[in-house]
């Protein structure tokens, strides 16, 4: 609620700042401007109420715009204890590399003072791990690519701010086996053909996981977003629970989105 006060209060005062003219220009006393004073007095006055007008659409603008979420980098060493809570018990250590091998990087869920909740796929859907913020053992960055999917529509949203930057259909989990929703982030962006043609060019894994994987499934239980040689299962419920997307859309996710990009599936 803070932060929408304050764009209200600077448009409210930059409308005062302009009646001033517009009443001086409604009734002029006698022996005021003459036509041509008047018409100059309406152009400053015409002037004046657009200034307003933009600077209301750019307070609302800002209102709206989410700020950039955080993303943790864990240094070289021995990693870093996830807890149960803000000061609480340990849960487990991340090292300072996901189990593909990249540079270990976790989602900013949530903050409680200095103690920051991210997302690990080694923490249930929906269970966050806290780290102490001032450990030396992590740096801080922050992004404002976000990631919006929308299981019913099968419609995936890539936003940068409040700015919708792409929208692509992909496939989602089938009957028994449905796409989980939360709030997850990106953990690793691999090539598809070091797991198989099937996955497509590329591989955005998630820190979800999949509690419902098929009978008789041997492919893991982590989600992704990948791509496909089946193209013509986007836009349908057709998967173990990944989200499957056209090599071309996920070429632009890799180019574009960091490791901890935030992730919402609903």
């Amino acid at each position: 609620m803070r932060r929408a006060v304050r764009p209200l209060v600077f448009v409210l005062a930059l409308v005062a700042a302009a009646a001033p003219v517009a009443l001086a220009g409604a009734a002029p006393a006698t022996g005021g401007p003459t036509v041509a004073g008047g018409a100059s007095q309406l152009v400053a006055q015409a002037n004046h109420v657009e200034v307003a007008k933009a600077a209301a659409r750019r307070a609302v603008q800002i209102a709206r715009t989410p700020p950039p979420s955080q993303i943790v980098r864990v240094r070289p060493g021995p990693g870093v204890v996830l807890r149960d809570r803000p000061n609480g018990s340990p849960l487990l250590r991340v090292g300072d590399r996901t189990q593909f091998g990249s540079p270990q990087r976790l989602g900013v869920v949530r903050r409680q003072g200095h103690w920051l909740g991210v997302s690990s796929p080694d923490l249930p859907n929906g269970r966050l791990g806290w780290i102490d913020g001032r450990t030396p053992r992590i740096s801080l960055s922050r992004t404002a690519w976000a990631i919006r999917v929308d299981v019913s529509s099968r419609m995936l949203v890539l936003r940068r701010g409040s700015r919708v930057v792409r929208r692509m259909h992909v496939a989602v989990g089938r009957p028994g086996s449905p796409t989980p929703t939360g709030r997850f982030s990106v953990t690793d962006k691999i090539s598809g053909e070091r797991f198989g043609p099937y996955y497509g060019c590329c591989i955005l894994a998630l820190s979800a996981t999949q509690p419902h994987t098929p009978p008789g499934w041997t492919g893991g239980n982590r989600m992704a977003i990948h791509g496909t040689d089946a193209s013509s299962s986007i836009g349908t419920a057709a998967s173990a629970g990944c989200l499957r997307a056209g090599d071309e859309d996920l070429n632009a996710l890799m180019e574009w989105v960091p490791a901890g990009t935030p992730v919402v599936i609903r």
